[in-house]
């Protein structure tokens, strides 16, 4: 469903914000140690969402990331879409297209209407999930070690 990258991404992204009261940045070696995730696809990742505004990268020896936006204002969605796209919540998983555009011209894929529900309640959570929910609950649970 979601890319090695997207996934990744939200993880560092949790994992920045669970430390939000610690001073300063996280250093890139440090958010991979602590992920087990390699230091320099990470790295693009995490330009990636520094260059859409969520993040904060800031180079040196006392560089590393930060959150730039507030976690409780920014939505699993919008990690998504910034590093995955909205292809999967637009597009058909049997033909070549946009599901509207299925619907306006051509016969449905056999499970059009099940999916369209399926997705519906993903755009929902995934819209109405913060990354400040999703940080707390992960240290709350043990799943982030801070």
């Amino acid at each position: 469903m979601l890319s090695n990258s997207c996934r990744y991404g939200i993880r560092a992204v949790v994992y920045i914000a669970s430390l939000k009261k610690a001073n300063g940045n996280i250093g890139i070696k440090k958010i991979s140690e602590a992920l087990e995730l390699p230091t320099p696809y990470l790295a693009k990742i995490l330009q990636q969402l520094a260059k859409n505004k969520i993040l904060l990268s800031a180079k040196g020896p006392n560089g590393g990331f930060s959150m730039l936006r507030d976690p409780k204002k920014i939505s699993l969605l919008n990690i998504v879409e910034i590093i995955d796209g909205n292809d999967f919540f637009n597009n058909c998983i049997f033909h070549n297209s946009t599901c509207s555009y299925i619907d306006s011209q051509k016969i449905p894929c056999p499970i059009h209407d099940e999916f369209g529900k399926v997705r519906a309640e993903l755009i929902n959570m995934f819209s109405n999930t913060s990354i400040y929910d999703l940080a707390t609950k992960a240290v709350d649970t043990g799943a982030v070690i801070i």
